[in-house]
C-alpha cells in the first residue's frame, strides 16, 4: 500500500511540473510577442496604413531559424514577434520531453516508446518542412 501512495505523489508530482512548464511557456512566448509588437509599433506605428487587399506573407528572413535569430540580435521587431511563436510551439514540445524523461525514471517502457513515437510524429511535422 505504501508503494502506491508513494507512486501516486511522483505522479502529482509530474502533473505539477509539466503545468508549471506550460504555465512558463506560454508567460514567457507572450512576453516576448508582446515586446516585439511594442517595438514593432514605436518603429512602425505612424507609418502609412496597410493596404490588406493584398497579401502580403513574412519576408523569407523570419521564416527560418537562422534568420529569427539574427533579427533578434539586431532587434527587428518581426524577428522578436516570431521567435516568441516559436516559443509558444515549442512549450508543447518540451511537455512531451519532460514526460519522456518522467516515463524514463519510472522505468515504464510502453509509454517511453508511446512518448517517443510521439515526439518522433511532432518533431518531424514541425521542423521537417523548415528551413534551417
Amino acid at each position: 500500500m505504501k508503494n502506491i501512495s508513494t507512486h501516486l505523489i511522483q505522479d502529482r508530482d509530474v502533473e505539477k511540473i509539466v503545468g508549471k512548464l506550460l504555465r512558463f511557456g506560454v508567460i514567457t512566448a507572450s512576453i516576448v510577442v508582446l515586446a516585439g509588437g511594442i517595438l514593432f509599433l514605436i518603429q512602425y506605428g505612424t507609418a502609412a496604413r496597410p493596404d490588406y487587399h493584398i497579401f502580403k506573407g513574412e519576408e523569407n528572413s523570419y521564416i527560418t531559424f537562422k534568420g529569427i535569430f539574427m533579427g533578434i540580435f539586431t532587434l527587428k521587431p518581426m524577428a522578436i514577434i516570431q521567435f516568441g511563436v516559436l516559443l509558444l510551439i515549442i512549450t508543447p514540445i518540451m511537455r512531451i520531453v519532460f514526460s519522456l524523461f518522467a516515463f524514463v525514471i519510472e522505468k515504464d517502457k510502453m509509454y517511453v516508446i508511446i512518448t517517443l513515437i510521439v515526439l518522433a510524429i511532432i518533431l518531424g511535422s514541425t521542423f521537417g518542412g523548415l528551413k534551417i
